[in-house]
């Protein structure tokens, strides 16, 4: 089978395709032929090594694990003996984490991890764009502030992966949602529910003295310092990105400021939190209450193309890899 190995941190092109054996299903696993998978800015982070703290899980001079990719769609091709909870030829999604893995034609994995059926009405494309992205925005927005209605929260890089999907989750909570992003974008975030939207080209949120109980920084551009004057007195800013100038706002700002800051690194809580969030995402999708937006998929052997694009910070929405 075909799959990404990768000996060595760099830009795309330490990406390379390689020819490699067919994984063979243990007693206790499931054998996924893999249709899809998402290209994420976390994807292209990983791949660099950065922000450099992160090495510390995905190996200091190199990547512990030779084969990129954390989420999937695809198709049960074989089962072990033990396997009772899935059949052959059924449609799943599946996160793996820091186990990474699906870029590749074939994945063995444990009946017990985190696997679940994939909703009919969407395509593997579809559905494995939106699993990341709407898995981490689902655990900031449920167990790092609690979301009433009415209240204000403000998305910044609202029209990624994490944007698209915690916009369409705060407006399930009742939230009213405003949303930062570049004006060619500002059309697509108002379709998917966000009740105003700030250009961040013009520095619209710097000039406006609107309070919000919640900004959600997704994409790591915009700082506490810089946040906080538009939070109001019990605020609480969110983000997923831990730089250097975040982790000195943890440890020494937040905790004496009422306005508090928080980081959560989502893929690394706890199976069982991480199961709930994926089929609560999987069920939110099944009942179209939640929609994937896509924007680009590429054949499985454009993958440094699809690393590329993602890398220039202009993607919107999602960019999938097809096999």
């Amino acid at each position: 089978m075909r799959a990404v190995i990768v000996e060595k941190y760099g830009n795309p092109e330490v990406l390379q395709i390689q020819k490699i054996e067919k994984p063979l299903p243990k007693s206790n696993e499931v054998l996924i032929k893999i249709k899809a998978t998402s290209i994420t800015a976390a994807s292209g982070f990983m791949r660099e090594g950065k922000p450099y703290l992160g090495r510390l899980f995905l190996g200091l001079t190199r990547p512990k694990v030779k084969t990129p990719g954390t989420d999937l769609s695809g198709i049960i091709e074989a089962i072990g003996s033990d396997v009772k909870n899935f059949n052959v030829g059924e449609e799943v999604i599946a996160e793996t984490g820091l186990n990474c893995g699906t870029y590749a034609e074939y994945i063995c994995l444990s009946f017990d991890e985190l696997i679940v059926k994939k909703p009919n009405n969407v395509s593997h494309e579809e559905v494995t764009g939106i699993i990341d992205g709407a898995c981490t925005a689902l655990a900031f927005l449920t167990e790092q502030v609690d979301i009433k209605k009415g209240h204000k929260i403000l998305i910044n890089g609202a029209s990624g992966s994490i944007g698209t999907a915690a916009i369409q989750l705060a407006k399930q909570f009742g939230a009213e949602v405003t949303g930062i992003c570049s004006a060619k974008n500002k059309a697509l975030v108002k379709d998917i529910g966000a009740d105003k939207v700030l250009d961040y080209k013009k520095g619209e949120l710097q000039k406006s003295y609107e309070l919000f109980d919640v900004i959600f920084d997704t994409v790591g551009k915009l700082s506490y310092s810089n946040a906080k004057k538009n939070l109001k007195p019990n605020g609480v800013y969110l983000t997923p990105v831990m730089d250097f100038s975040t982790l000195l706002s943890l440890l020494f700002v937040s905790p004496f400021s009422k306005k508090k800051l928080k980081f959560c690194a989502t893929g690394m809580r706890k199976q069982e939190l991480r199961m709930k969030d994926l089929i609560q995402v999987k069920d939110l999708i099944k009942e179209e209450k939640i929609s994937p937006v896509m924007d680009r998929v590429y054949p499985f052997e454009q993958i440094q193309e699809a690393h590329s694009y993602v890398d220039t910070g202009r993607k919107r929405g999602n960019v999938v890899v097809r096999f």
